[in-house]
């Protein structure tokens, strides 16, 4: 038969000091630093007479201050008939989920380079359908409908930030030097100086 094991004082008081340490930070609250900010924002249907169909209408913590430190943030997303575009984008901070309030969208995400090797996931999406979106991942949303649609994104940031691919590596101020684009999309130069010389819409 084993015998108990038997600790000297100090051991075990020690012990007990760890147990109550542990208990305090696990007891520790890790919720925000506020309870909440009572904050309304009119969302009003967004202009899509522009290049690309589109206009996002953020609710985030820049217009709202209440969603300081809350974790979350909206959009209203309105696309023009046959064929508005919300282009290809990311946002670094944030997973999004989609939901269609009207109309018909052609919507899709591709995986990073060591996830599946760029595979592209897509989803035609009616009223009421819900599409998500995972963080950092390039997303786009189109319309493939004779009517106007209309969107409601939720993000999981107060600020999960927005960069339009073509926009940002086309229409970057300064430029992007030539010799780095034309190896990188493996174009002749002239390719590269017409894009770069296009007007980028950032319909945010």
């Amino acid at each position: 038969m084993m015998k108990g094991a038997h600790f000297p004082a100090t051991t075990a008081a020690f012990a007990l000091l760890a147990l109550a340490t542990f208990h305090l930070v696990s007891a520790s609250d890790p919720s925000s630093l506020q309870d909440f900010c009572v904050a309304l924002k009119n969302t009003d249907a967004g202009n899509t007479s522009n290049a690309v169909g589109s206009k996002v209408t953020p609710a985030n913590v820049e217009q709202i201050a209440g969603l300081n430190t809350l974790g979350i943030s909206l959009a209203r997303i309105d696309y023009a008939p046959n064929g508005g575009l919300n282009p290809p984008h990311t946002h670094p901070r944030a997973s999004e989920f989609l939901v269609v309030m009207e109309g018909t969208l052609y919507v899709g995400f591709v995986t990073s380079n060591s996830d599946n090797g760029n595979k592209l996931f897509t989803k035609v999406l009616y009223p009421g359908d819900v599409f998500v979106f995972p963080v950092g991942l390039i997303h786009f949303q189109f319309n493939i409908g004779k009517v106007n649609a209309v969107a409601i994104a939720g993000l999981s940031s107060q600020n999960p930030g927005v960069i339009t691919i073509a926009n940002a590596v086309f229409g970057s101020k300064p430029p992007i030097k030539l010799d780095v684009l034309t190896k990188a999309f493996q174009v002749e130069s002239n390719v590269v100086e017409y894009l770069q010389n296009q007007f980028w819409y950032d319909n945010n």
